[in-house]
């Protein structure tokens, strides 16, 4: 019969062993080699019989343990006072008694046992043992394992190393254990009943559900099969394990551990995509900030030039007046009589004095009023720079760099952002990230010593020179125009020529201060706004990758996941007929 449902379960057999090669192709993807190394046992493992992994201290009495359980009359497994399993043994089942060393840490006895047709047997080293690598070859064939055969000294189930490596069986793979207390004949039946309790309580607390405490005397057996105890674990693997169920179990076991490997990826994912989620978010942010901060550059920029244009207008509709008054009729022969006692009162002197006039309240009124606009518009500039230096700084970790499946991403991650930091700080230190040439390309980068301060300190100083620049430069022009205007200019002088020549520069001016310091300062501070962008560079990389590979491999999960539901109902299903 066990053999016909050996064949009956060939298809799901095989179906398993292609979703296990997946899962294994998924670890190797994200640079998990323990995990690849124990799914690649595990395939291995498949076609094998329902495997009882037996663990526990040096000196537990697990050899004597196995060579009772075996009944064969003759010793399996070697028992002696000193520790003498020092490689892991698997015992199968074959035609003829053999030995086969796989390496130096593993070998295989082959039996002509009837039981080992159904199952397989591991021997394992001490949980306590010093030998090198026995621990980590131990660890390998847990996530393999059917059932765990936990031994205990019958009169000290309780040392710590013991119960340290059931944490790790419970805690990572939770498989199906239950527990051996071997040597009961060295104890009194009240003591051993004690520590039989023990043992139940302790894995209770642990988190197994009615655990399975089993107390056995391999010496008793030899010489009294009814009080040795072995009947009652016999009992227990014929009426759970043997009989037929063990191939279905062995594959129900088998999609467990695949679930639960698929299970950790698929917690890793999640916060994989947390993390990529929030550094999206914080990038998001990043980008409304200097959004924000730009349009409100930008507003100020326009109440910095609507105060220069209205000191302009001021100023320019005051001399217009007067041209208008010393233009009349009355004024020019006031001016022409005069000047025949004093030539300095003469027509062309006095609009030489009007012009002059004119420079100097342009030039005072116009620096006051950038004094007081680019205060307000450099705190703005110097406030987007800082925020986003401590919003880099503030960024959210949910990826640790300890993380058991993406160590390396999040360090990965961590190192960018460490770089990030470093890269926006040293930036926001230096002068020329704010005067150079690309940012003004029609002025020379900005002379250093009218920095006070160094970098984001110094754009008051830097937005003060470059603006009073650009005005100085319209209003200079203007006063050239209106000089060559009036020069020449006599008695004879013609009174709507020389004011619509006033009003035609003047209006000019006004266009060019308002255009040329709007275009020059919104230029500044979007160019300013692109070149902090800039410095994430890397990090938006790292967004995009993050994002498609995060898409690839949750897809392949979902894959796998959906497989081994499939195939874990179908196998249910026949394990209850």
């Amino acid at each position: 019969m066990n053999q016909l449902l050996n064949q009956q379960l060939q298809p799901q057999r095989a179906q398993l062993d292609e979703i296990a090669k997946d899962l294994h192709g998924l670890t190797i993807q994200i640079g998990h080699s323990e995990l690849a190394e124990t799914l690649s046992e595990l395939r291995n493992r498949i076609h094998e019989p329902f495997m009882f992994v037996i663990v526990g201290e040096v000196k537990a009495g697990k050899s004597s343990f196995i060579n009772a359980l075996l009944d064969t009359g003759r010793e399996i497994t070697k028992v002696a006072p000193q520790p003498m399993t020092d490689t892991i043994q698997q015992i199968l089942y074959g035609e003829k008694d053999e030995i086969v060393s796989i390496n130096p840490y593993l070998k295989q006895i082959f039996l002509p046992v009837e039981i080992l047709r159904e199952i397989a047997i591991v021997d394992t080293p001490g949980t306590n043992t010093i030998v090198e690598h026995h621990q980590e070859i131990t660890e390998r064939f847990i996530p393999s394992s059917d059932l765990i055969v936990f031994v205990f000294e019958a009169k000290n189930p309780y040392r710590q190393s013991a119960w340290e490596f059931f944490d790790y069986i419970n805690a990572e793979w939770r498989r199906k254990i239950i527990f051996i207390l071997q040597q009961k004949d060295l104890m009194k039946e009240e003591d051993l009943a004690v520590n039989v309790q023990g043992v139940i309580d302790h894995a209770t607390k642990k988190g197994i559900d009615n655990p399975l405490v089993f107390a056995v005397s391999a010496l008793q057996e030899e010489e009294d099969h009814s009080e040795s105890g072995f009947d009652a674990v016999r009992g227990f693997i014929r009426e759970n394990i043997t009989g037929g169920k063990a191939p279905v179990l062995k594959l129900l076991n088998s999609i467990d551990t695949l679930q639960n490997i698929n299970g950790r990826i698929r917690q890793g994912l999640d916060l994989r995509k947390q993390q990529w989620v929030s550094d999206t978010a914080f990038r998001d942010d990043i980008t409304d900030t200097l959004d924000s901060q730009e349009g409100k550059s930008h507003k100020q920029v326009n109440v910095l030039v609507e105060n220069l244009i209205a000191a302009y207008d001021r100023i320019t509709t005051k001399k217009e007046q007067e041209l208008k008054s010393g233009l009349s009729f009355l004024g020019l022969l006031r001016r022409s009589f005069t000047s025949i006692f004093n030539r300095k009162q003469s027509v062309k002197d006095w609009l030489e004095g009007v012009a002059k006039e004119l420079e100097t309240s342009l030039n005072y009124e116009l620096e006051s009023k950038l004094q007081e606009s680019v205060v307000d518009l450099s705190d703005n500039v110097q406030q987007m720079a800082k925020i986003i230096d401590l919003k880099i700084r503030n960024s959210q970790t949910i990826l640790k760099n300890d993380h058991d499946l993406f160590s390396d991403i999040a360090e990965k991650r961590s190192n960018i952002l460490r770089d990030l930091q470093d890269t926006f700080h040293d930036f926001i230190s230096k002068t020329e990230n704010f005067t150079d040439e690309s940012l003004f390309p029609d002025k020379k980068a900005i002379s250093p010593n009218l920095a006070t301060g160094s970098g984001v300190a110094a754009i008051g100083v830097i937005l003060m020179t470059v603006t009073n620049g650009i005005v100085f430069d319209i209003t200079g022009g203007i006063l050239t125009t209106i000089g060559l205007l009036f020069a020449g200019v006599s008695t004879s002088v013609q009174k709507r020529k020389i004011l619509e020549g006033f009003r035609k520069e003047i209006n000019k001016g006004r266009e060019r201060i308002s255009e040329d310091v709007t275009e020059k300062l919104r230029t500044y501070i979007s160019r300013l706004k692109d070149k902090i962008d800039l410095n994430f560079h890397e990090f938006d990389e790292l967004l995009a990758q993050e994002e498609k590979t995060i898409d690839t491999l949750s897809e392949q999960w979902d894959s796998i996941d959906e497989r081994l539901q499939s195939i874990h109902q179908n196998l249910q299903t026949v394990n209850e007929e």
